[in-house]
């Protein structure tokens, strides 16, 4: 059992062993990662398989053009430009002063054994019900709001996934860093145990131990180039661009909690208001809508019994006892209505639980980071102890190989931490609806 104990004071014999196989332990110590905004290209970082999806760092770009440039590619853009094409066609009808198209009517009438001729000339105008026309004027109004809002709406989606997309890469790089530090430290690990064996310090066993380790440690490595692979796909399905921004960490936003003006909030809130008034518009056309008519007729004949007249006919129809026919329409409307009402409840639910969450992975990760960072001041000081007890021969090869598994898992883990707490505060930002 590997024990604190054990560390004694060397022998003066030993000080040719710390000469020899101690610039070579050296070597163990791991790499210093690369900050953040370090070029991204497998390139740099070399691959152990043939498979590249390149991304690169562009200084120029930030969070909000990113955004902005994943928004003009996004599907829902048609959908967002035919809603306000909706809002001008509506805006459009409401200003009309007519309801409706008219129409005009001719007719011919002859009878040719009375030698009689008729003609006749007609116009239909729709006429506006009382309160209807300012009724389309609000349903415009709101039709324009709700675009908007949607659009809004649609921007802080695609900056969650513009968000969770970004720190995946983030994670995925530095587990693949990490994975590439250790395979080098088994390397030069590896490299001077089998010059202890050729001196015939250690046994042809400790090399095979040494060689497992290294093969574990590789097929680790392979397993991470894949991940950060597979994470730097899904960002340019996203996002539809291969460039990140060099800088996209986040400043905590100031509210401690979502509210109504939570874009999916107004963009629910904007919806069942344009819905309402679509159902106040329907409403107000009743059994249907009004025609004035104006009407032209002219009797010509050579008969003694034509009055060689013209007559002028002006008149209103007004439709009545329509309801039964309406009320589907409006019934159909009203449901889409509470369907909406019921959206927005969940809503509030989906919210509530999201803002929890975020707020309290927040405390957790801070805490943990102070954790993981003792842990890893820790775990470097005993590695250093305990491979300069291996190099003297006070303990064997396994407990050094599990005391560098710990310290690289202590290193890994504080690493982890500090990027999800900054990934963290992008994400809390997102639950309160704050957009970059």
């Amino acid at each position: 059992m590997f024990s604190l104990n054990r560390f004694r004071k060397p022998a003066p014999g030993l000080l040719l062993v710390y000469i020899v196989f101690l610039p070579g332990l050296l070597l163990l110590t791991p790499l210093p990662a690369r900050s953040q905004s370090s070029d991204w290209s497998q390139t740099e970082l070399g691959h152990a398989v043939d498979h590249l999806d390149p991304i690169a760092v562009d200084a120029t770009l930030t969070l909000p053009k990113l955004i902005d440039l994943t928004m003009e590619k996004y599907p829902d853009a048609s959908w967002l430009t035919a809603l306000e094409e909706e809002a001008a066609a509506i805006e459009e009808r409401s200003k009309s002063w007519t309801a409706g198209a008219s129409q005009a009517s001719l007719g011919y009438q002859s009878i040719a054994s009375f030698r009689l001729n008729y003609g006749t000339v007609g116009v239909q105008v729709p006429l506006w019900n009382l309160g209807q026309r300012d009724a389309e004027h609000k349903l415009a109004s709101q039709a324009e709001t709700s675009a908007e809002s949607q659009a809004i709406a649609v921007r802080l989606r695609v900056a969650g996934l513009v968000r969770g997309a970004l720190w995946e890469i983030a994670l995925a790089k530095i587990r693949y860093e990490q994975a590439q530090a250790e395979l080098g430290i088994y390397q030069r690990l590896l490299a001077t145990i089998q010059r202890r064996v050729e001196l015939g310090d250690l046994p042809r066993a400790d090399e095979l131990l040494a060689k497992s380790e290294l093969l574990q440690k590789r097929s680790v490595f392979t397993v991470a180039e894949a991940e950060l692979m597979h994470s730097r796909k899904r960002y340019t399905s996203i996002t539809q661009t291969n460039k990140v921004p060099g800088v996209y960490e986040e400043n905590l936003a100031a509210l401690k909690e979502y509210g109504q003006n939570h874009p999916a909030l107004v963009a629910v809130n904007s919806e069942i208001d344009r819905k309402q008034a679509e159902l106040n518009a329907i409403k107000a056309i009743g059994s249907g809508q009004s025609h004035a008519v104006a009407g032209l007729l002219s009797d010509e004949g050579v008969d003694y019994r034509s009055n060689h007249a013209e007559f002028f006919n002006v008149g209103v129809n007004v439709p009545f006892g329509g309801s039964a026919h309406a009320q589907p329409h409006i019934a159909a409307v009203n449901v889409e209505l509470n369907k909406l009402i019921a959206e927005r409840e969940q809503l509030h639910r989906t919210l509530e639980q999201a803002h929890h969450e975020a707020e309290h992975n927040l405390e957790v990760n801070r805490v943990e980071l102070d954790t993981a960072n003792e842990q890893k001041a820790v775990s470097e000081e005993l590695l250093n102890m305990t491979q300069l007890a291996f190099s003297v021969g006070e303990i064997h090869l396994l407990d050094l190989l599990k005391i560098e598994s710990r310290t690289q898992q202590a290193i890994l883990y504080a690493k982890e931490r500090a990027v999800m707490l900054q990934r963290d505060k992008a994400l809390y930002n997102q639950a309160v609806g704050v957009i970059p």
